[in-house]
């Protein structure tokens, strides 16, 4: 299985999702492949933010090798599964889907909700990893089956 994380600039919460949720499938032999990517491109190939990467070591999760992508349509064809943080990113990655096939394959990370965007609150990093850690168990809960 694929699966790619998608928020806005691929700094903070995506690189949280997809760092947490492969490390997690990888202690479960689930041989699952997650990436994530942003849907603007000014972070292209720079590492997480420090406080993405803080907060992941705080809980043990090293994502301090990931670079910043920006999302390509061609992700839909790439991966099964498209988890996008915020509505703004669904509305932005739903526009790009060309067919109701690639739609179908993106939905929200949380069930109901968003995952706040931390970048201009240093005090949000530790309770989105927290979310995203809870969220990301109840993935390989769902789609272990």
């Amino acid at each position: 299985m694929k699966i790619l994380m998608v928020c806005l600039g691929n700094i903070c919460r995506s690189p949280l999702a997809h760092g947490i949720l492969q490390h997690l499938a990888n202690q479960e032999n689930l041989g699952w492949t997650v990436h994530s990517a942003g849907t603007g491109d000014w972070h292209v190939g720079n590492p997480p933010d420090r406080r993405s990467v803080l907060a992941a070591r705080n809980l043990g999760y090293d994502i301090s090798t990931q670079r910043a992508r920006h999302f390509s349509t061609s992700f839909f064809e790439e991966y099964d599964h498209i988890l996008v943080m915020d509505k703004n990113n669904l509305k932005d990655v739903l526009q790009l889907a060309e067919t109701q096939e690639h739609q179908q394959k993106v939905k929200l990370f949380l069930v109901d909700g968003e995952v706040t965007d931390p970048y201009y609150d240093n005090e949000l990093f530790k309770p989105v990893s927290l979310q995203v850690e809870q969220r990301c168990k109840e993935i390989i809960a769902e789609l272990r089956k």
